[in-house]
C-alpha cells in the first residue's frame, strides 16, 4: 500500500498552497490573475470551471510543465509540504511525491498497456518485489487493465487510457495526484467509475487529489473541497457539500434554479447577474 495519512491525526496538514500566482505564456499573455488555492493533505479538491478559465494552466504551474509551453510563474509562490517549489524540475516534483495526469490520457500508444504502467515506476529504487506489489495494487483498482495488460495501448478504448493514465501515476508511489479533465471524452457511465475509483485510492492509500473538471456536477460529489475559475480567477470557493446547495452554482454551473432545470442558453444569458462578479 502507499503510505497514508494516520487517522489519528486531528489537525488537518496543508499539502499544497497556492499563494496570489499570475501565469504569463509567451511574456505577454496573462492566464491566471491572482489565483490562490490550499490542499489539504488526504483530501480531494476540485478546480472548476468552464474551458478556458485556467484550470490546466494552474496545474501546470504547480507541477512546474509550464516552461515547455513558454508559460511561466510571475508573481506569487507555490509551496508543497512547506516548500517553495516553482523553480524546480518537473522530476524533483515526481520525486517529492507529486505526480501529474495529464488531459488526454498520453499513453504511450506503441507499448503495451504493462509497460505504461511500469514506466511510472521509472524513478523508484525500492526494488522490483515493491514495483510488483504496486503493480497488482493497481490491477485490484482497474481490473479492465490486468484483462488488457498485454494489449497495445493504442488500441485501447479511452476509459481504458485513462485508467492506465491514473495507474501509471500510482506506480510512481504518489502522496499527490494532479488530475486534469478525467472526465473528457468518456460516457457518464465511465466516468462514474472513474471517479469511485479516485475516491477508493483517496480513502484506502491515503493519496491527496487536486482534480481539474468541467463536469462539475460529478466532481463536487465526489470532492471534499472546491474552487471555482473563471476568466484566471477563483470566483469562489468553499465545502463541496456547500457549493452543490449555492444558487449560483446550480445556475451558472449545474443548469438548476428554484424553478427547475435550465437550457444551456438560458444559463449563459444569466451570466451577467453573477453575484459573485458584481
Amino acid at each position: 500500500m502507499l503510505d497514508a495519512a494516520s487517522t489519528n491525526d486531528t489537525a488537518v496538514d496543508t499539502l499544497l498552497e497556492v499563494n496570489n500566482i499570475e501565469v504569463i505564456y509567451n511574456h505577454v499573455i496573462l492566464v491566471l490573475k491572482g489565483v490562490s488555492l490550499s490542499v489539504p493533505k488526504g483530501g480531494i479538491t476540485a478546480l472548476l470551471g468552464g474551458n478556458g478559465a485556467g484550470k490546466t494552466t494552474t496545474l501546470k504551474a504547480i507541477s512546474n510543465l509550464l516552461a515547455s509551453e513558454r508559460g511561466e510563474v510571475t508573481k506569487g509562490s507555490i509551496k508543497y509540504r512547506s516548500d517553495v517549489v516553482q523553480h524546480l524540475d518537473p522530476a524533483d516534483m515526481v520525486k517529492r511525491g507529486l505526480v501529474q495526469v495529464m488531459e488526454g490520457r498520453h499513453c504511450f500508444e506503441h507499448l503495451t498497456v504493462e509497460e505504461n504502467l511500469l514506466t511510472g515506476a521509472y524513478t523508484r529504487t525500492d526494488g522490483k518485489a515493491a514495483i510488483a506489489r504496486d503493480l497488482e495494487m493497481v490491477y485490484e483498482y482497474f481490473p479492465r487493465l490486468r484483462e488488457r495488460r498485454k494489449s497495445q495501448a493504442g488500441y485501447t478504448s479511452g476509459g481504458e487510457q485513462q485508467m492506465c493514465a491514473i495507474g501509471r501515476a500510482l506506480m510512481s508511489r504518489p502522496e499527490m495526484i494532479l488530475l486534469d479533465e478525467p472526465s473528457m471524452g468518456l460516457a457518464p457511465q465511465l466516468v462514474e467509475q472513474i471517479f469511485e475509483i479516485v475516491k477508493s485510492v483517496n480513502e484506502n492509500e491515503g493519496v491527496t487529489f487536486l482534480l481539474a473538471e468541467q463536469n462539475t456536477n460529478v466532481a463536487l460529489r465526489f470532492a471534499h473541497y472546491g474552487y471555482i475559475l473563471e476568466s484566471g480567477r477563483v470566483v469562489m470557493d468553499g465545502p463541496a457539500a456547500d457549493l452543490r446547495e449555492n444558487q449560483d452554482v446550480k445556475e451558472f454551473y449545474l443548469g438548476m434554479s428554484d424553478e427547475g432545470r435550465k437550457s444551456f442558453r438560458d444559463v449563459r444569458s444569466y451570466r451577467r447577474r453573477k453575484r459573485w462578479l458584481s
